[in-house]
């Protein structure tokens, strides 16, 4: 069984930085595909940045591109989302999620999320 706990939100500043961090736990192969998706009120959830639990293809939405860094801690069995330079349209919800059937597959994995919330 996959169990997925985030950590890392909060409320920050405009143009501030946060890590958001992934704690996974149960089997785990280099096919599964991991993701970062967001949610914010009134909003459809939409997907951030994904990356392959081997570690290759990290993969950024245009609204992540430059700003966020997704990776992976294999031994940790921890993935994480550094964020920089953010702003009040990247309040939101953030889940962790979990692809058996890699990184463009269905994430059937969830966490319940971490809050981050960017005051302008």
């Amino acid at each position: 069984q996959v169990q997925l706990i985030e950590s890392g939100g909060g409320l920050v500043q405009a143009g501030a930085s946060l890590r958001l961090a992934c704690a996974a736990s149960g089997d785990f192969f280099t096919t599964y595909g991991m993701g970062w998706f967001r949610q914010a009120p009134g909003k459809e959830r939409e997907l951030v940045a994904k990356i392959s639990w081997s570690g290759g293809n990290p993969y950024y939405t245009d609204a992540a591109k430059g700003r966020f860094t997704i990776s992976r801690d294999l031994v940790k069995k921890m993935v994480y989302l550094q964020m920089a330079s953010l702003t009040p349209e990247d309040t939101a919800t953030y889940y962790c999620a979990a692809s058996p059937t890699g990184l463009f597959g269905d994430y059937h994995y969830w966490g319940h999320g971490t809050q981050v919330t960017v005051s302008s």
